[in-house]
């Protein structure tokens, strides 16, 4: 089984390479810091399975995924990360990921997990594996969670620094009615304040 893990963080990803290699049957064959130098070698590299993080610098790990999957529609690609908020898991399967793993979990699960995704399945973490099933069991709970086409003209002309009132007259709505599209994004996003409405944004690939 030969494994890429992209992780930006140096000294977990020296120890998932020391904890990969030394299981017998499983060969890293690259290690990235970055989505960047990821896209750049992993055709080189011609793994059987990514590990990726999800939370990288620069362009996301749901972007990774995404454009990993166009360049090799038969990679497996096991989400790595500490996000476990249900936009993000479904963000990465959508885009591709086939198995969705938790930092914090033991490295005989996450090797497992990696033997279970190369023999066709789809291992989760078990919390993350719950919010999936509640999904299905959830009718409707899809829209509650998605952004208008409004709230993603805003979202983009924020990340392009406007204000409030600059963004009121490019769209010819007032500025009460660009705060209240605000107030709701933060609220779909689970975001506070703007920064962080803008990182959600972009690992989901609104913006």
């Amino acid at each position: 089984m030969k494994i890429s893990i992209v992780e930006d963080d140096v000294l977990l990803r020296e120890n998932l390479k020391l904890l990969l290699s030394g299981e017998s049957g499983i060969s890293v064959v690259s290690a990235y810091g970055s989505a960047e130098e990821a896209l750049a070698g992993i055709k080189r590299a011609r793994p059987d399975i990514l590990l990726a993080d999800i939370g990288l610098p620069g362009m996301s790990g749901i972007d990774l995924i995404r454009k990993v999957k166009d360049l090799m529609p038969d990679l497996e690609i096991m989400a790595h990360t500490v996000f476990d908020d249900r936009e993000t898991v479904f963000s990465a399967i959508k885009a591709g990921a086939s198995g969705y793993i938790l930092k914090g979990s033991t490295p005989r699960d996450l090797i497992d997990a990696l033997h279970t995704l190369a023999k066709g399945g789809s291992p989760m973490s078990p919390k993350i594996a719950r919010k999936v099933i509640r999904e299905f069991q959830d009718e409707g709970v899809d829209e509650q969670y998605l952004l208008s086409h409004r709230e993603i003209e805003i979202v983009r002309e924020v990340e392009n620094g406007l204000t409030y009132k600059d963004i009121a007259t490019k769209l010819g709505i007032s500025p009460h009615t660009v705060h209240t599209h605000i107030k709701n994004i933060y609220e779909k996003l689970h975001a506070k304040d703007r920064p962080e409405a803008l990182v959600a944004a972009r690992r989901k690939g609104i913006i």
